[in-house]
């Protein structure tokens, strides 16, 4: 109608082809069919020489789930006897799989969760730690977007039992469904298309009062909320070379840096609820969690054993591996997972992954050294400390004092008592600094005579090397007979210090 109402308006066929945008011959062919009464013509659709194996072309879009290249598709119709181009082979199939992915995209409709409901779980891959690799188990409470992450060693039935049940405690109450992928550790096989559960997962959630359920397989956006959780604490917490993060000296490094992670996260505002999570959990959805049993579930952790009172040391298969010492007189649970023994311990926050050893065996015990607390000074480690006051006198000359003991105590000297009283009366002369010197010198040397040390004071390391230190008017080496009498009561008609150097 706007064609027909522009020529009646121009009377002219470019004109009317000018105001409507189109081609003066198709102006013509409008007026001339409302001329002869006939309706106004339609557009024409001219074949293409695809058209013969369009229904080829189809066929292998829909078995290829709309992944055929143009390629291949024109390889094959050449095979047919197709003599085009492929460019127009590229241009039709373009336009089968668009149209094919119209019909089959997945609609995606806005899902609100319950609280108290749902919540999924996964893993990533961790980092490196003493040669080890770790697993990243993420969990995702799908209401209030809390966020848990969890360093894991692997990701055996227990150690996924133990995951659950410190994730669990950390919300404050078990939700109704747990959604996690199709491991063996939940899904055992598929039948039918139904999935078939692993029974000790079925009695852990029957323990727990919920319900395991599992997604498609393959299909991640079944649970898209603790995919994208995973890829953060990924992204947060595994050194890389875009990120420059260091890397983790220890696991109990790794966990300290994955509750940092969760403090954080769950303590700034989620950009989907505006709200910050770990607040709608305390205020809303932790009232609708179902309570957490008080005893763990401990089937899967295997054999109890009771630590010693004594000794923070278990047997195991006629072998004995530690544990840290603080668990002395409390049970513990033991198995073996392939070439390792693991350790589990329950405590009020669930249960604990506390030792792993290389298989050991019998008579040879497996020991780690941060289980046991500092060892006690044996026989060969013999601390020096003062019993009366002469000694302590003699000791807080400082610590040359303290190895000159200890080697001439080990060299067997004679009238060690004799010599440290005239040490503390040297040092009261020439200086505690001075003589605390001498005697870490007369220690290394194996120089215990008190001539010795006086010597060695006075001309700096007893090697004929003044030391400056001394003034020249102060040394006590004039000559030898007045030695003889240092240290003990002099007589009345002794002759005085000062003319001892005359007889040299």
């Amino acid at each position: 109608m706007e064609i027909l109402a522009a020529y009646d308006l121009t009377r002219s066929y470019r004109a009317a082809a000018a105001v409507c945008g189109v081609s003066h011959n198709t102006v013509r062919a409008y007026v001339q069919a409302r001329e002869e009464g006939r309706p106004a013509p339609a557009a024409a659709r001219r074949g293409r020489k695809t058209d013969p194996y369009l229904d080829h072309m189809v066929r292998w879009v829909k078995d290829s789930r709309g992944r055929i290249r143009g390629d291949v598709v024109h390889e094959k119709l050449v095979a047919l006897g197709y003599d085009g181009s492929i460019r127009t082979t590229r241009g039709v199939l373009a336009g089968l799989k668009e149209k094919y992915r119209l019909e089959n995209t997945r609609v995606h409709r806005p899902w609100t969760p319950e609280p108290g409901r749902w919540l999924q779980y996964d893993y990533g891959d961790g980092p490196v730690v003493d040669g080890a690799k770790t697993v990243l188990f993420c969990a995702w409470l799908a209401f209030s977007r809390f966020r848990i992450v969890i360093p894991l060693l692997d990701k055996t039935l227990p150690s996924v039992f133990t995951a659950l049940d410190r994730c669990f405690r950390i919300l404050g109450g078990v939700p109704t469904y747990v959604l996690t992928d199709n491991e063996k550790t939940v899904t055992i096989e598929h039948v039918a298309g139904i999935p078939v559960r692993n029974p000790q997962m079925v009695a852990f959630a029957r323990h727990y009062s919920t319900s395991v359920a599992t997604c498609l397989p393959a299909d991640p956006v079944s649970k898209g909320g603790v995919e994208n959780a995973v890829r953060i604490a990924k992204a947060d917490l595994v050194p890389t070379d875009a990120n420059l993060l260091p890397g983790y000296a220890s696991f109990s490094e790794l966990e300290d840096a994955c509750t940092a992670f969760m403090d954080e996260v769950n303590s700034r505002v989620h950009r989907a609820t505006l709200e910050i999570p770990a607040e709608m959990l305390k205020v809303i959805e932790r009232a609708r969690l179902h309570p957490v049993p008080g005893t763990p579930m401990t089937a899967a952790f295997g054999q109890v054993r009771q630590v010693p009172s004594n000794t923070p040391m278990v047997t195991f298969d006629h072998a004995r591996y530690s544990v840290p010492h603080t668990l002395m007189g409390s049970a513990v649970w033991v198995r073996r997972q392939g070439e390792e023994v693991v350790i589990v311990h329950t405590s009020d926050t669930g249960p604990v992954e506390v030792a792993r050893h290389r298989v050991a065996r019998p008579g040879v015990p497996a020991v780690i050294d941060a289980h046991f607390p500092p060892a006690p000074s044996g026989p060969l480690e013999r601390k020096v400390r003062a019993v009366n006051p002469a000694e302590a006198e003699f000791l807080a000359i400082g610590s040359g004092a303290a190895l000159w003991l200890k080697e001439a105590a080990t060299a067997g000297t004679n009238k060690i008592r004799h010599k440290m009283e005239r040490a503390v009366a040297l040092a009261k002369m020439l200086g505690t600094a001075e003589v605390d010197k001498g005697l870490g010198i007369a220690a290394v040397h194996q120089r215990f005579t008190h001539e010795d040390l006086v010597s060695i004071v006075t001309n700096g390391t007893g090697h004929g090397h003044p030391s400056p230190a001394v003034p020249e008017d102060r040394w006590l080496s004039q000559g030898t007979g007045a030695w003889a009498a240092f240290g003990t009561t002099p007589d009345a008609d002794a002759q005085p210090l000062e003319g001892a150097g005359d007889e040299h």
